[in-house]
């Protein structure tokens, strides 16, 4: 895989080959999750699948280029840009909307998380073809590559609602200090030998 860089003598943006997988994924701009995030939720897509197919794809480069000419976080094929709307595949957000539309479409098309993260490797037309996951070994990995980073973020993501939900059932439980029960006062009364009414508490 290759990406784009500014060169720091000329200006200019420059091509460099790279890793396609780094060794440790990168930590991605918090700009870009919270984009991840409303997008996937806007258009109804697990946001866990999302960020899965992007960690795979890109590792979180937005300029990031294959040597099949995929671009961008979700590397998107020119046609595949064209089709949903992008520009400019280097632009994040518009990069995310394209590449989530698709795996709406992907979803909606063929019923299955599964065979969606195929077709969005392979194609739609190769799924059609074989009628599942193409036995092309690239996407016979990346299948289970995505595959598996969506069983931990779901993961992940169930433990941390679950803990929250813990906690907001603890603070509904606890009973605020100004809401302590008063103190009781037992009132006597009586009269005495000449007639008067005396009242006392204690």
């Amino acid at each position: 895989m290759s990406v784009v860089r500014t060169d720091a003598r000329t200006g200019r943006l420059i091509r460099v080959v790279v890793s396609r997988t780094p060794a440790s994924p990168a930590k991605p701009d918090p700009a870009v999750v919270a984009t991840i995030e409303e997008t996937a939720r806007n258009l109804q897509v697990s946001p866990e699948l999302v960020h899965s197919v992007i960690e795979v794809e890109s590792n979180y480069n937005p300029y990031a280029i294959s040597s099949k000419g995929a671009e961008g976080l979700m590397q998107l094929m020119p046609a595949t840009a064209r089709r949903f709307g992008v520009t400019n595949s280097f632009d994040a957000r518009q990069n995310i909307e394209g590449g989530v539309r698709y795996l709406k479409f992907l979803k909606e098309t063929f019923g299955d998380d599964r065979l969606a993260i195929a077709a969005y490797n392979a194609g739609e037309k190769a799924i059609e073809r074989y009628g599942g996951v193409p036995p092309y070994p690239e996407t016979v990995s990346y299948v289970a590559k995505v595959g598996e980073k969506y069983r931990q973020a779901k993961k992940t993501s169930e433990s941390k609602s679950a803990a929250k939900i813990a906690q907001q059932k603890s603070d509904q439980g606890a009973a605020p200090a100004n809401l302590a029960e008063p103190e009781q006062h037992h009132v006597t009364a009586y009269l005495d030998a000449e007639g008067r009414l005396h009242i006392a508490t204690r």
